[in-house]
């Protein structure tokens, strides 16, 4: 899928003293973030992402950034530098690695260590190059300097890059908590420090821009927290994003006053907190983790499960709880929290996974109903100390859907950026940095990549459309074997249905029809077998529409003898 753009062309070739910039997903969308930026005919390239599948995308696994615009440039890539490693900043990198297996991965320590363990599924050794706050590193023709923000995973940076165009600050995703766990303070003083030297252009996170005030500090969590421990009876199971280092040292933190012990469930968060822990990030009391293996043996009151399905994805383990499919079973009087906000898209997975806990007497406690969720993204007060302290010349809104794209571009232009220095862009625009002035001059191919299993590209939304349809609708297929010379029906109709109707003889008004149409259509010429099998789709359509008002797919094999 792409966003048609009939007013743009190709962009023009790059003025030698221009820097450009080409998001590749995250604009317009929340995940599958991907910004390449040109200079001096050299590309750098920061976050490589994915985005998850929605309702609309049947059998999808996941979505990447098109890299058709860079294809033929693989050479001229210089590094991915990654902000941060949550998925929608990180899972495609293995994906462009195929593509270049020796492009550079630049990212602080724990950013990297998660990237290797994942590149480590798909068999990928990479390049990497360690960083930290306050660095600063060429990278050809860009010269990149490195600065701490606050997120919902320890370890993210921001950006700023400097080249002969100008200077720009890419934030990644941030936060201001002010009280944060670790003591990593976004660096608002780093940022003001590069608004003296004179920002042309701004990329800021908008995800929050349309909360007012302040985000909630991450400590105020851990009473709630403890809260829950307290009033428990039997097992506790919290679900949280397997990246949230913070929020698991919280749930320890209460299991180990409260004399539970832990179990890790889900892959993905066994494998996140073992590298957490090797890198002295997670603080883990001895004693206090157990083995899967060993939870039957102890005391519901004794036990806490910190697992992976906050979002409701189908096979994480908490779905596979809710649905009885997985080896720990939901039993009356166990508590379930959901310690994570709910991404846009998956509101109705999040709810099927509620009710399915709550049906088997779990009390569940999410975000609606107690403070177990802060944000990992800064709210409408804290953009506009960014805006203020860093005073872009130019502000270009990523990290987002339209309407945070729209809410933040008003923040911009309420600090004094003028509206025509304000870029809204959308995935696949060209944006150019000229003469300290950013416009959008051209747009590039920018698609929908779908992972389908080992697929990567084969499926695209004609495939798409068909599986909404099977999945909604059915199909009917309709065999007729035919003697056109004779112009008679030999064999058939014989018709046959899945996910459409159950009722015996549901067929048998429409088989005298269809065998009737291609006797009186065979009789007036008609012999060609593709226009046969079109009378027997049309035919078999206007029963189905007259008679049902729904659109099955209708698959007609019209054999000769």
């Amino acid at each position: 899928m792409s966003h048609p753009h009939p007013d743009l062309g190709p962009p023009p070739p790059l003025r030698a003293d221009g820097l450009r910039i080409i998001p590749l997903g995250g604009v317009g969308e929340i995940g599958r973030n991907m910004t390449v930026f040109e200079h001096a005919g050299r590309l750098l390239i920061v976050d490589c992402g994915v985005l998850f599948p929605e309702d609309v995308q049947p059998g999808i696994d996941l979505i990447l950034p098109d890299f058709t615009a860079i294809r033929d440039r693989l050479d001229d890539i210089e590094a991915v530098i990654l902000t941060h490693a949550h998925e929608d900043h990180i899972g495609a990198v293995p994906y462009l690695l195929r593509e270049r297996r020796d492009i550079p991965l630049i990212g602080t320590r724990l950013t990297l260590a998660l990237m290797n363990a994942k590149l480590a599924e798909h068999r990928v050794k990479a390049v990497t190059q360690e960083i930290r706050e306050e660095e600063r590193h060429a990278f050809g023709p860009f010269e990149c300097e490195f600065f701490a923000v606050n997120h919902s995973i320890p370890d993210a940076v921001a950006v700023a890059i400097r080249t002969e165009a100008g200077l720009v600050l890419h934030t990644g995703d941030f936060k201001m908590d002010q009280l944060p766990l670790d003591g990593r303070l976004t660096d608002l003083g780093g940022f003001a420090r590069l608004g003296r030297e004179g920002v042309d252009l701004l990329l800021s996170d908008s995800t929050n821009a349309e909360v007012p005030g302040f985000v909630t500090s991450e400590r105020e969590i851990a009473p709630v927290l403890d809260g829950v421990f307290r009033e428990a009876t039997r097992r506790i199971i919290i679900a949280c994003f397997a990246s949230h280092v913070h929020r698991v040292q919280q749930v320890l933190d209460a299991a180990e006053e409260h004399g539970r012990s832990v179990c890790f469930v889900g892959r993905s968060m066994v494998r996140n907190m073992g590298v957490a822990r090797d890198l002295g990030l997670l603080r883990v009391p001895p004693g206090l983790i157990v083995d899967a293996r060993d939870v039957d043996a102890l005391p519901d009151r004794n036990i806490c499960l910190i697992s992976t399905g906050s979002q409701g994805e189908p096979l994480s383990a908490l779905s596979r709880m809710a649905n009885r499919d997985h080896q720990i079973r939901i039993q009356a009087g166990d508590t379930v929290v959901l310690a994570s906000s709910l991404i846009p898209g998956n509101e109705n997975a999040v709810f099927r996974v509620i009710n399915g806990l709550t049906r088997y007497g779990a009390k569940v406690v999410h975000k609606g109903v107690a403070k177990v969720h802060t944000s990992g993204h800064a709210p409408a007060g804290e953009l506009l100390y960014v805006l203020n302290a860093t005073r872009p010349s130019n502000v270009m809104p990523v990290h987002g859907e339209w309407r945070h794209l729209r809410a933040h571009a008003k923040l911009a232009e309420a600090t004094g950026v003028p509206p025509d220095h304000v870029v809204l862009a959308e995935d696949g625009m060209v944006i150019d940095l000229l003469d300290g002035r950013a416009r959008i001059t051209g747009v590039v191919p920018c698609g929908y990549v779908y992972v389908d299993g080992a697929a990567v590209g084969d499926v695209g939304e004609p495939s798409l459309k068909d599986r909404r349809i099977l999945g909604e609708e059915g199909f009917i297929t309709i065999t007729v074997v035919v003697d056109a010379a004779a112009g008679k029906v030999v064999v058939g109709p014989d018709l046959s249905a899945r996910g459409f109707s159950d009722a015996p003889g549901a067929f048998d008004s429409v088989s005298k029809l269809v065998s009737d149409g291609l006797v009186d259509a065979m009789r007036t010429g008609m012999n060609d077998l593709t226009a046969l099998q079109q009378l027997v789709r049309r035919t078999v359509g206007r029963w189905v529409n007259e008679n049902y008002r729904r659109r099955p797919m209708i698959v007609p094999v019209v054999l000769e003898v």
